[in-house]
């Protein structure tokens, strides 16, 4: 197969800043590579035609036109197998203690420890590499939360909201958690989650659908772990849909947070449930949010 590609030089110094915006905006089909050794960078895009493509970069420019002017874009058409081998040098194995997230490319060399489990991660796919600081923060409370249970792991409930690839959702199936839902309001989105729950060995361990906050999340639907890497204004928006959707003793982790936003987030949402427990953390210029409910009251007979 065929497809299309868009690259454009950008300064090293504003990789981190594309990215953001792009993470805020929900902008799909982008790339950042940065070459560390020669200090440059590009933003890359793939797509299916030459149509396609130039549509996209016409798109792109204003987004980021606060923040560079890109160079000018080459464009090629790149055979399925480049586009794997152009992310060999860029894409790289991550671990979250026992959980690694490994390219694929590396499935034949990369031999986990005993009590190990991986992730294959395919960018022809779409799965990403993991690597932004939003999906880091979620995973590090999904694997201490994992860790917490112990045994009981297979009988806490997990939900992923705005699951885009299914990188979080198909984690906490490896870490042992068995009942697992992941939805997106982009139904791509979750047609890229089952196609990596099966690259992984995952199909029908987790429950895909398509939906938006409300539809996820409602009818009374609670787990013990509900995950939200969404930007901080949706995340406030649905404050009562998302803690609803907790059960007594169970954990709320939100991301996709920036850095000068967590303290209006925490403000909002401890002031929807004053007696859960928050905690924070702070990656570069990013943040996670988790809230743990009291248990349930036992009842004296």
């Amino acid at each position: 197969m065929s497809l299309f590609e868009i690259k454009a030089e950008i300064s090293p110094e504003v990789v981190d800043a594309i990215e953001d915006v792009l993470l805020e905006l929900g902008v799909e089909g982008w790339s950042l590579l940065q070459d560390v050794i020669s200090k440059r960078a590009w933003v890359v895009g793939v797509f299916d035609d030459e149509a396609s493509a130039q549509v996209r970069w016409s798109e792109l420019v204003p987004l980021i036109a606060d923040i560079t002017q890109p160079g000018a874009p080459e464009f090629r058409v790149l055979a399925d197998q480049d586009w794997r081998d152009s992310y060999k040098a860029h894409f790289k194995a991550s671990r979250f203690g026992r959980l690694h997230w490994v390219p694929v490319w590396e499935r034949e060399q990369f031999h986990p420890g005993l009590g190990e489990v991986v992730i294959w991660l395919d960018p022809g796919l779409a799965f990403g590499t993991g690597n932004h600081e939003t999906t880091r923060l979620c995973c590090e409370r999904l694997l201490a939360l994992a860790e917490k249970a112990g045994d009981r792991v297979e009988q806490l409930r997990v939900i992923d909201a705005g699951c885009g690839s299914g990188i979080l959702a198909l984690s906490a199936a490896k870490l042992g958690f068995k009942k697992i839902a992941g939805f997106d309001n982009d139904p791509e989105a979750v047609r890229v989650s089952e196609e990596n729950a099966e690259l992984n060995g995952l199909s029908g361990t987790v429950e895909f659908s398509t939906n938006d906050l409300v539809g996820g999340l409602g009818g009374g639907r609670q787990a013990e772990v509900v995950l939200a890497n969404i930007q901080a204004d949706v995340l406030m928006r649905f404050v009562g849909e998302l803690t609803a959707a907790v059960a007594p003793g169970g954990s709320l982790v939100l991301s996709g947070i920036l850095a000068i936003e967590l303290e209006r987030v925490r403000e909002v949402f401890a002031a929807a449930v004053p007696t859960w427990t928050i905690s924070t953390r702070v990656m570069g210029e990013w943040s996670d949010l988790t809230l743990d409910s009291p248990p349930a009251l036992s009842r004296c007979l």
